[in-house]
């Protein structure tokens, strides 16, 4: 019998997924982290990009993090996004609109607040659209 963790992705609106899992794949702030059941205790931040998850039947899904919170527990991880979402489910349109703008945005450095907003709109439009592309491949 494989050994088993609980999962939960939740954004600030709703719960994106919850259930029970082999392996868990995060984009932790320095590097992607690989979690599997009895993982040590561990606090981390996230960057926006992929999260894989990979259920008792093998078939591993996919959800884009817009950053966040990681908390592993030993049989327990938690994901705390602002936003979160199946990757299947990512506008690519929008996103490549997304990053045109904060690209523009960049370029007219009016403030410096105005150019952090806009870098922080630019890596998560590019790490939505670097998920898709991750998708696809697999497909």
């Amino acid at each position: 019998m494989a050994m088993t963790m609980h999962v939960n992705i939740v954004s600030a609106e709703n719960e994106i997924y919850s259930g029970t899992v082999t392996q868990v794949f995060a984009p932790a702030e320095m590097g992607e982290v690989g979690i599997m059941p009895r993982h040590a205790p561990m606090l981390s931040t996230l960057k926006a990009g992929e999260v894989r998850v990979v259920p008792q039947d093998g078939e591993e899904q996919s959800f884009f993090v817009s950053g966040g919170i990681l908390e592993i527990q030993p049989h327990i991880v938690t994901i705390l996004s602002d936003t979160a979402m199946r990757a299947s489910d990512i506008d690519e349109a929008a996103a490549q609109e997304a990053k045109a703008r904060a690209e523009a945005a960049m370029k007219d450095k009016a403030s410096d607040m105005d150019y952090a907003k806009a870098k922080a709109e630019l890596l998560e439009a590019v790490a939505q659209i670097e998920t898709l592309r991750k998708l696809r491949k697999k497909k």
